[in-house]
């Protein structure tokens, strides 16, 4: 049986984007069994400054709750899911150790204030708090909303993902994993480490939105692509492992390259403009996603291999599954769910090789066996995982006796 009333969500994300987010997705799953709070990405002056000025996408009215701040959204199972934008937080991430944790006091202390009015309005008592990799401020917040349990939702190796957050998040999350209830990582690798810290350390992996990114399997049977496309969905950062790509790029005069989505690393357009067969196609809303992937014949993921990406369980494998392409991936974390499924490939050489088996890959029941994989893996599948692991948390859910 369960202890909470309602479950409040604080994400080290944005509710909205150009991609497809983990946390937004399971909360939105969850909200079919349970009253849902997503607080809303903790924007700083800092953010709310560029975004006056142009320079930054953010949603300036919400910030300084000119526009309502509490929102209802209508979820597909018809569930409660409430996303409320909290009050401007002052930018910390900068300041030495300190500094930082006095002033991290202030923000925390707005957020917990703002936090509990929106909890009288919405009835809410007795919570479960999900923090999704925000220990700086997850920690100082740990007691203060009356909830029943606490439970830290990891995606990421935070000592290496970057200054934003590795500069104070390193030394927060080893304290706040002590104290929290339980843990929930999105890949076995981020589930081996974590349990040192907490003995109620579990593994629900990514999964992917099907029903959207199946619409892709659909179109490309209707109008088949003309020509070898090969792609990459998703932010180009420094996980892309640049060699590889450049070296495909040029012994491949015949395929095109395309990159979808931000680029984060300015390495990789500075290596591959130069090449007529590599694409740069700026992010576009989930929904608009299908019709640019169906013009794919191979999705590709070129990570570098290292500890960061060993920690990695890409949302786009099962994206590209679920549109039914063959996939080529390097071999950057544990990905044994695949064997067999996707191509693995560690040199320049080995990778393009792959990418051409993978173009010849078009037996009908190969992609049934594709698709029918990325189905195993949906959200809707993942939120029942993540419940069940919630289910062995004793102060979330406690187990009936029987009679």
């Amino acid at each position: 049986m369960k202890q909470f009333d309602s479950i409040i969500c604080i994400a080290q994300t944005s509710w909205k984007g150009d991609f497809q987010k983990a946390v937004v997705q399971l909360m939105t799953e969850l909200s079919a069994r349970h009253r849902v709070l997503f607080v809303d990405y903790l924007y700083t002056v800092k953010d709310l400054a560029q975004g006056i000025a142009g320079r930054q996408d953010i949603p300036v009215r919400n910030i300084l709750h000119l526009n309502n701040p509490l929102s209802k959204i209508t979820t597909e199972h018809g569930g409660e899911l409430y996303v409320w934008s909290p009050p401007v937080m002052l930018p910390i991430n900068w300041l030495a150790a300190r500094s930082h944790d006095q002033v991290l006091h202030w923000n925390t202390d707005r957020l917990i204030s703002g936090l509990r009015d929106v909890m009288r309005r919405l009835n809410m008592h007795r919570p479960l708090v999900i923090n999704a990799f925000n220990p700086v401020i997850g920690l100082p917040l740990l007691g203060k909303l009356n909830e029943c349990a606490t439970i830290y939702y990891c995606f990421d190796e935070i000592s290496v993902v970057g200054d934003w957050m590795s500069r104070h998040g390193q030394r927060y999350e080893d304290a706040y994993i002590r104290r929290v209830d339980g843990v929930i990582a999105t890949s076995e690798a981020l589930k081996q480490d974590k349990s040192a810290l907490q003995p109620n350390t579990f593994c629900v992996k990514n999964g992917a939105n099907f029903e959207l990114f199946n619409q892709t399997r659909q179109l490309a049977q209707q109008q088949p692509p003309v020509k070898p496309v090969v792609g990459y969905l998703g932010s180009a950062d420094n996980r892309v492992n640049i060699d590889i790509m450049e070296y495909c790029a040029r012994t491949m005069p015949d395929v095109e390259f395309q990159f979808i989505g931000e680029v984060h690393e300015p390495k990789l357009p500075e290596r591959l403009d130069s090449f007529p067969n590599v694409t740069f196609i700026p992010p576009r809303q989930p929904a608009d996603l299908p019709p640019i992937l169906a013009k794919l014949s191979v999705g590709l993921i070129p990570f570098v291999c290292n500890k960061h990406t060993y920690t990695i369980y890409p949302l786009k494998i099962n994206e590209y599954l679920a549109a039914g392409l063959p996939v080529v991936s390097t071999p950057f974390s544990i990905l044994d769910d695949f064997a067999g499924i996707i191509e693995l490939a560690d040199t320049p050489e080995s990778f393009a090789q792959a990418i051409r088996r993978a173009l010849a890959d078009k037996d009908p029941q190969r992609i049934q066996e594709r698709v029918h994989t990325a189905q195993a893996n949906s959200w809707e599948r993942r939120a029942h995982e993540f419940e069940a692991a919630i289910q062995q948390i004793p102060k979330a859910w406690r187990q009936e006796q029987p009679a």
